[in-house]
């Protein structure tokens, strides 16, 4: 399943847990094609089928190009490597050597989420390093003549966060640093999980993409946002409303997941329990409390009273490895 979002530009929905609009791959034409995200292995089936549809043959792909190396953006990376053996693979530096060996990373999913690992996301297979390029910040990927993505070192969402914007169609694909907006839900919600999640990274990030002024801005989660100017303002505000209220309610040793419920659970209440329940898995409040608890505890850890974030895991597996 796919559509044209922009010229050259073919979104691909992954079908992560078999949701629709959940997980997006993009392809970006041209004489050497890259694909961006890959979406867990357990999307692999469907990405691939995807491609090959699309007349995508296995000696065509000259990249693959993931945002970060969350298992739901980077999960089908080995796979996806097997399948497409001349693409190079393009990660951020932080995020090389997971992809080259992924068994702490996998270990620490696995002792987190349990069999849930396994049932909705799946692991990550090895990528064999030679295969890999690691991305400096404002390399550019080429695409064809005249043609290339440009990287962004973006940060906040995870220390090993990239964007890419392309030249052509002037589409900045930010992963996961904008937020979430499933299509059925129409909420904008950062994405804010543990462990790495840092604030002022993660607006400075923003800023760093509203500089570029982007044509489109297409989230992984899901799709190409309207606006992309005025959600990117809207992004940041909505992010310090957020970490306002964790911090809030964290400095006054109150439940910091109750106090993003009342401020923040409403927003979903006039959307039905099946695409509610999508968003709450992806990106539920208990993860981004966790995340904006240990931020604070790392950033402000100044005496306050500690309060219990209550994390209990949502379905998105974010630990990273140190």
């Amino acid at each position: 399943m796919g559509s044209y979002i922009a010229p050259g530009v073919w979104e691909i929905d992954t079908l992560l847990g078999g949701w629709s609009q959940v997980t997006a791959g993009y392809l970006i034409e041209g004489p050497a094609p890259v694909l961006i995200e890959t979406g867990s292995q357990s999307s692999v089936p469907a990405l691939l089928a995807a491609l090959e549809d699309h007349g995508v043959a296995a000696g065509d792909l000259a990249g693959v190009a993931v945002t970060h190396i969350h298992l739901d953006h980077a999960g089908g990376v080995g796979d996806v490597a097997r399948a497409f053996p001349k693409a190079t693979v393009y990660v951020h530096e932080r995020g090389a050597r997971h992809l080259a060996d992924p068994e702490r990373l996998v270990r620490s999913a696995s002792l987190v989420y349990g069999d849930l690992l396994d049932t909705l996301y799946g692991r990550l297979d090895p990528t064999p390093a030679e295969r890999l390029h690691v991305l400096a910040d404002g390399e550019e990927i080429e695409i064809g003549p005249g043609h290339a993505l440009t990287t962004i070192d973006s940060p906040g969402h995870a220390k090993h966060h990239l964007a890419l914007h392309d030249s052509q169609s002037g589409v900045l694909f930010a992963g996961d640093a904008v937020g979430v907006r499933l299509p059925d839900a129409g909420v904008l919600r950062p994405a804010t999980p543990p462990a790495d999640f840092d604030l002022e990274q993660a607006v400075t990030s923003l800023r760093k993409f509203r500089d570029r002024t982007p044509a489109g801005v297409a989230l992984a989660h899901y799709g190409l946002l309207p606006d992309p100017m005025a959600m990117l303002e809207e992004a940041e505000e909505i992010l310090r409303q957020w970490a306002s209220v964790a911090e809030k309610a964290w400095r006054e040793g109150s439940d910091v997941v109750a106090a993003l419920e009342i401020a923040f659970g409403g927003e979903l209440a006039d959307i039905p329990e099946e695409h509610r329940a999508k968003l709450e898995t992806l990106n539920g409040i208990h993860s981004n409390a966790a995340g904006l608890v240990r931020w604070l505890e790392t950033t402000k850890g100044d005496g306050a009273a500690q309060p219990s974030a209550h994390p209990q895991p949502s379905a998105h597996p974010h630990p990273h490895p140190h």
